[in-house]
């Protein structure tokens, strides 16, 4: 046994403290330890309470831990698995180069093991990541390929939330099948309910939707499973997409601030702040914020918005996407 979760009980009146530690025991390092008080009027509540939390708060130590263990072992032992989390730490940092080598990773985790499903999934995550940062240019190939491996990780993997989570990311934004990752995001959290990955991606579906009060409620869900997850940033981005469809445009820029700050390279939430700027009138912060879009990705064009985003925004979202964009003077063509 790797890790070892270990807690005690204290209670004083009505008021009990639980308190928690998540262990290595290969080297006896705290993973991760923290406490939680409430009282004891509803005790079987506060157990389902304290249950969901530390899943939720042990679920990206735990993988981060994982990763670091990976990154440690000798290229020549390198299993599956090992390239698996050695790509998904590559994943995390959020730059081209990352995205592109995780890409490389993952692909030596499937030739070793063709079946193995979170290196498949991954690799389309990757590939929509690459896509809407404009890092390169992912072709078609590489979009239906990415869609394949999805596809191929949701039929492989039925009761991991981490892989359906990244699979249906793929599906619903390189193929528009936002009814499938739907479906496949239910069965992942029925199996695990303290799933924030899964709750994320559901809160995206939603906000894709125009379902703005489902997609900050499930994205909330997902924030306080794991409140410092490595991809924070898309809570809040997500929030930030999910006041912009509600036309609440001084909420949205406030979100994207938030998503921004913990991930400046999120060109997502520039498209977010263009639009959400141009609504409330404030055109000279619409073009200040388009022109640091343009200097990231100058391709960009409202035709090239429109083939990237047309199948996947509900029309009432594209269209105040469309018509911020435009008043802010994003080209044509």
């Amino acid at each position: 046994m790797r890790y070892s979760l270990e807690g005690s009980v204290r209670k004083a009146s009505n008021r009990v403290r639980i308190s928690g530690q998540l262990i290595d025991t290969t080297t006896g390092a705290h993973i991760w330890a923290n406490r939680f008080d409430g009282a004891l009027d509803d005790i079987f509540e506060l157990q389902d309470q304290v249950a969901a939390r530390v899943a939720g708060a042990i679920e990206p130590k735990l993988r981060q831990a994982e990763i670091e263990r990976a990154s440690r072992k000798p290229t020549a032992n390198l299993t599956a698995y090992d390239l698996y989390l050695r790509a998904l730490a590559q994943s995390y940092r959020h730059i081209e180069e990352g995205h592109a080598e995780a890409v490389v990773l993952a692909r030596r985790a499937l030739a070793i093991d063709p079946s193995y499903a979170p290196a498949a999934a991954l690799i389309g995550w990757c590939y929509l990541i690459q896509r809407v940062q404009g890092w390169g240019t992912v072709s078609d190939d590489e979009i239906a390929e990415g869609v394949r491996l999805a596809r191929q990780a949701l039929a492989a993997e039925r009761d991991d939330a981490e892989t359906i989570s990244q699979a249906a990311w793929t599906l619903v934004r390189l193929a528009g099948e936002a009814a499938m990752a739907a479906a496949a995001l239910d069965r992942a959290l029925a199996l695990n309910p303290n799933a924030a990955h899964a709750w994320l991606a559901r809160g995206h579906i939603h906000a894709l939707r125009n379902q703005p009060e489902a997609a900050i409620e499930a994205i909330e869900r997902a924030r306080r499973l794991s409140p410092f997850d490595p991809l924070a940033f898309l809570y809040a981005g997500n929030i930030a997409i999910a006041h912009l469809a509600a036309r609440r445009f001084e909420q949205a820029i406030e979100w994207a601030d938030r998503a921004w700050h913990d991930q400046p390279r999120y060109v997502a939430m520039m498209r977010v702040k263009v639009a959400a700027n141009a609504h409330l009138g404030h055109l000279d912060k619409a073009r200040a914020e388009l022109g640091r879009m343009l200097a990231i990705d100058p391709n960009r064009t409202i035709v090239d918005f429109l083939r990237r985003y047309a199948h996947i925004l509900a029309p009432e979202v594209l269209e105040l996407y469309v018509a911020g964009l435009r008043l802010a003077g994003l080209p044509e063509k």
